[in-house]
């Protein structure tokens, strides 16, 4: 259940002496074809590592052979010199792969401000190479890691077709297309610009709608390559349903181990004029830290719901909303209804419902509580 298990894909993981620990830290996912479609979704956030910098002018023609990535240190605001460590990156991968490196996209996850070091890097890079394999994904995605408890993956089978999927992430997972460290493969015969629209479509409702912290990365990239290794060609439709799937899983994974997280939460807005709005309200409930604190204290405290709510520019009546905790309407017109009391916050999955009774539109965004360990975790990281 890898990267790897589609026809047409070898991958490795290594260690290249990044992570003090000695674990693995540079993985290489090669496509082998005898297609090379691809398509890739990057952060949007305007402060942007070296590997994106690169890798949004390798992607333009739609052609990738091979993703490189590392863990253990970011690439980002580490001057022209760390923006010459990825060039050298794509071209020792390029130069081992005998292809150009302008196919190749790159990928650094870790501390910002950090200059990786360049030479273990490349003998990252050779030795990632030589250990090449049609079994490797399991070892790539191990490479990936970071803050990351365990390692992520996904497979698809389709009609004939797969998809693999390997993802790393548990902090600073907020949207905007991408929102971790994501490489998706398929052995299907799929066209690059069918395999962009098919990724949008997938991110927008995933990736895209996962807000663990409301913090953006500089590095975030989701990649797919296509070999077309299975000969068959699905329709858009099935293809972009299998991707969807692949890209949920992932995201879902990620949200289980947000860093320090007690509970994941799923907040569906139902009844609103827009699916832009429906989306508008989950996403200000699942950044309120307010809230987030409450579901950790298991404190059905719906009020924090519908104070978050009134941040927005969504249509709705703010007299007339009704609210649901774990299938308990604790809230009804605007007013209290169900007893608090009667909602049970010990289980992990918390689920939140909010009726805008304004449309016929519907969205989930997913979120974490804010807990002690969270803030831990993130006010050491660097020390």
């Amino acid at each position: 259940m890898t990267v790897t298990t589609p026809a047409g894909f070898r991958a490795a993981g290594v260690p290249a002496g990044l992570k003090s620990t000695g674990a693995k830290d540079v993985a290489l996912v090669v496509n082998d074809g005898p297609r090379f479609d691809s398509a890739s979704v990057f952060t949007s956030n305007r402060c942007k590592a070296n590997p994106i910098l690169w890798s949004q002018e390798v992607v333009k023609d739609g052609v990738v052979r091979a993703v490189v990535l590392n863990s253990g240190g970011a690439n980002c605001y580490t001057g022209a010199e760390g923006f010459q460590t990825t060039h050298a990156v794509a071209e020792r991968v390029a130069d081992r792969l005998g292809i150009g490196a302008i196919d190749v996209v790159v990928c650094s996850t870790g501390l910002i401000g950090l200059a990786n070091p360049r030479q273990n890097l490349l003998d990252g890079v050779d030795a990632a190479y030589d250990a090449l394999s049609a079994t490797g994904g399991e070892e790539a995605a191990q490479a990936i890691m970071t803050t990351d408890s365990v390692h992520k993956q996904v497979v698809v089978e389709g009609a004939g077709w797969s998809i693999g999927g390997m993802a790393k992430g548990a902090g600073m997972l907020a949207p905007q297309l991408a929102t971790m460290l994501v490489v998706l493969t398929t052995d299907a015969v799929v066209e690059a610009a069918d395999l962009d629209r098919a990724l949008r479509a997938a991110t927008r409702v995933s990736f895209d709608r996962l807000d663990s912290d409301g913090c953006m990365s500089t590095n975030d990239t989701v990649t797919v390559m296509a070999s077309g290794a299975s000969g068959i060609t699905p329709t858009l439709d099935d293809f972009t349903d299998g991707l969807t799937q692949a890209c949920t899983d992932l995201a879902m994974q990620l949200l289980k181990d947000a860093e320090g997280a007690d509970h994941e939460i799923a907040i569906t807005v139902v009844n609103a004029a827009s699916e832009d709005d429906a989306v508008e309200v989950g996403r200000s409930v699942a950044r309120s830290n307010l809230f987030k604190a409450a579901v950790f204290g298991k404190d059905p405290n719906w009020g924090r719901v519908l104070a978050s709510m009134g941040t927005t520019q969504a249509a709705f009546d703010p007299a007339d909303l009704d609210v649901a905790m774990n299938g308990v309407w604790v809230c009804r017109a605007s007013t209290p209804a169900e007893d608090p009391a009667g909602v049970d916050l010990t289980p992990r999955e918390v689920s939140v419902t909010i009726d805008l009774k304004s449309g016929d539109e519907r969205a989930t965004v997913w979120t974490n509580d804010l807990t002690h360990a969270y803030v831990h975790e993130n006010s050491a990281y660097s020390s």
